[in-house]
């Protein structure tokens, strides 16, 4: 799935749902800021505290999207409300227009950028993740091969010609069998062709 831009990268497809379905988050997120505002606008008096529900759009998004989208969503709050004060020509104090507005805004940055911190956490688990396969992988191919080779190659030196060469098909062999291996482990699936058995071609010449 695709970050909105400025995000720390791309979610994994893995995720909560919110992750994974962007599309029906902005949806729901929109019926959310819609809602608050009908509600604020016929019901209730100017002190009840009903655009403190425009938090949970705000919460959604951050989640979801990271820090832009919560700064994004807590400036959609506070431009509803604001056109709330202004269609029903509400008079709020300096104090109350703060205790309307921070907590919206400091919703959307501080659960936004959690957010982002969390997605750069995992991105950098899955990278160590990686990297850890790869050394894995290269001592497995070092062992298996390099080695392999060597014994093969010391032996025709020592003039062990049927040796080297037996030792040479047994490494073919290893080396068919871990290749074939990683590309299944890398996902590759029926997309890859059937490899050639190494070893008995070998043994035809």
């Amino acid at each position: 799935m695709t970050a909105l831009p400025g995000g720390p990268g791309p979610r994994r497809p893995d995720g909560p749902w919110f992750r994974r379905r962007p599309a029906l988050v902005l949806a729901i997120a929109g019926v959310m800021f819609a809602t608050v505002l009908v509600v604020r606008l016929v019901a209730g008096t100017p002190a009840d505290a009903y655009s403190m529900l425009y938090a949970l759009p705000i919460a959604l998004l951050a989640t979801a999207f990271g820090l832009r989208a919560g700064v994004a969503a807590g400036a959609l709050a506070v431009v509803l409300t604001m056109a709330w004060a202004v269609s029903e020509d509400v008079a709020l104090t300096p104090t109350g227009w703060a205790s309307r507005i921070v907590p919206m805004l400091l919703l959307g940055v501080l659960l936004g950028d959690a957010s982002d911190r969390v997605q750069r956490s995992e991105q950098e688990r899955a990278h160590l993740e990686a990297a850890a396969l790869l050394h894995r992988q290269a001592i497995e191919i070092n062992d298996s091969i390099v080695q392999g080779m060597a014994a093969a190659k010391w032996s025709l030196e020592a003039g062990d010609a049927k040796a080297g060469t037996v030792l040479l098909d047994q490494t073919l062999a290893q080396a068919h069998a871990l290749v074939s291996d990683l590309i299944r482990r890398a996902g590759m699936g029926g997309r890859t062709e059937q490899m050639p058995d190494l070893s008995d071609e070998q043994a035809q010449r």
